[in-house]
């Protein structure tokens, strides 16, 4: 106690320890395990509070933003029989060059001639219409002078009724003088039968007044009968001047019927020369179509059909061509409750297939082999092909790094679409519960790219 002695208790126990305590002694092992769990608390604390970017995420495949950059299939417009192939698969194609000759296979255009056929049909049937054109200008022609000649007519039947009318007059007139001639000899005759009687007057002086009574009474029947005649003559001017109207009216209403059967006639013919004129033209087009050319630059992808004499219906597809240098988008296809978040200009991060990539989808700095692209279409109905979700279309983001050469179109994608940031432990609580992806703005409803162009 007091330590007086040469042994003392503490020298001992230095020398040899208590295998109690050893026993109870915190191996070296724990010790570095806790303090890892304790760090390994810290960093996973420390990583709930950093930035996590909420995205969605879609797939789909390779296509191409303008419909006339997409694959097509190449058509027959007529149907024929294969005669010669001038491509083959993968080759390069320009517009206008010939991919197959056809031969026809329907018995109305065997005729190699059948264009100078046409041709002369159609001379025939011109002349025939020059024909008739120029039967109707000489009908038109006789029906000028035939309406001339009726004017002349009826101009001389009218003064020949003036005439008549003028003769009736005058003849009335000498009637009128006869008559009271003929009262005077009467007078006369009756006064020298007077005296006669009473024998102041010669039986030759009363004959001779009985002499110049009978002339007086011949000159008055004489001038009745020169007025009857010439009233005669009035209503024959007025029936010539009737029937001379008649007369040529009739011709002229003859030559009008003519004049307008050959009219007809020639429109009729021109409605056959332009039915000949458009069988020409189709023919001509169907001897075009017989060799079908390629719509637009691109390449030969595969052949429809294969060998030689083998026979093609109307509208039947030939071969395969892909444009050349399309503009690429990737269409990607998102849920129905996804679709109310996304807006046109969204940035999209995209994975290639066949393209090695690493991708953080929360951390878009770090990922590795993964390309950006810009929201350029959301369609405004489901696609039913794709199980009723929407398709989306994302073009090259030209603030990123331009997207593969390599690409080739239809090949897989896998996109997500960027939204706002939020801490990694709300984004775990999130998912943990099933709740939508939030927004600090709502999109603009309906807004596409033909509304507003993306900002570079």
């Amino acid at each position: 106690m007091l330590n007086i002695s040469t042994n003392t208790i503490k020298r001992g126990e230095e020398r040899e320890p208590l295998s109690a305590l050893k026993v109870l002694q915190t191996p070296r092992a724990g010790k570095m395990l806790a303090r890892w769990l304790i760090g390994a608390l810290i960093i996973i604390i420390i990583a709930m509070f950093l930035p996590w970017q909420q995205n969605i995420r879609g797939e789909g495949s390779l296509t191409a933003l303008d419909p006339g950059d997409r694959p097509q299939t190449v058509q027959t417009a007529v149907a024929g029989r294969i005669e010669e192939w001038n491509i083959r698969e993968g080759m390069p194609v320009r517009r206008g060059d010939t991919l197959v000759r056809l031969s026809e296979v329907k018995d109305k255009y065997f005729d190699p001639d059948l264009l100078v056929r046409m041709e002369e049909q159609m001379d025939a049937k011109g002349s025939s219409i020059d024909a008739k054109q120029r039967k109707s200008e000489a009908l038109g022609s006789q029906i000028v002078a035939l309406e001339s000649a009726l004017r002349l007519k009826m101009e001389q039947t009218r003064n020949k009724l003036k005439q008549s009318r003028l003769k009736v007059q005058s003849d009335s007139a000498d009637l009128a003088a006869e008559r009271l001639n003929f009262e005077i000899a009467r007078q006369q005759l009756e006064r020298q039968q007077g005296l006669y009687e009473k024998g102041l007057k010669s039986r030759t002086e009363l004959e001779a007044r009985s002499l110049k009574f009978q002339e007086s009474t011949a000159k008055l029947v004489a001038q009745e009968n020169k007025l009857l005649a010439s009233r005669n003559e009035l209503l024959n001017a007025r029936i010539d001047l009737n029937g001379v109207e008649a007369e040529y009216q009739e011709k002229i209403s003859k030559a009008q019927s003519d004049l307008n059967a050959t009219l007809s006639d020639i429109f009729e013919s021109r409605s056959d020369l332009s039915k000949l004129v458009n069988e020409f033209t189709n023919v001509q087009i169907r001897r075009q179509q017989l060799y079908v050319v390629a719509p637009q630059d691109g390449y030969v992808v595969r052949a429809q059909k294969a060998g030689i004499g083998e026979t093609l219906k109307e509208g039947e597809a030939v071969v395969t061509i892909m444009p050349r240098n399309p503009e690429v988008a990737a269409a990607i296809y998102i849920r129905p409750m996804d679709v109310p978040l996304i807006s046109v200009g969204r940035k999209v991060r995209l994975e290639f297939e066949g393209w090695p990539a690493l991708q953080f989808s929360g951390w878009p700095s770090v990922a590795v082999g993964t390309f950006g692209g810009i929201v350029r279409v959301i369609d405004y109905t489901e696609t039913p092909q794709q199980q009723g979700r929407y398709r989306v279309l994302v073009v090259p983001d030209p603030d990123d790094d331009p997207w593969p050469d390599q690409l080739r179109m239809g090949s897989g994608v896998y996109g997500w679409v960027m939204l706002d940031e939020v801490p990694v432990w709300y984004e775990i609580w999130r998912q943990l519960n099933g709740f939508p992806p939030n927004l600090k703005e709502a999109p603009e409803a309906g807004l596409d790219y033909t509304d507003k162009p993306v900002k570079k």
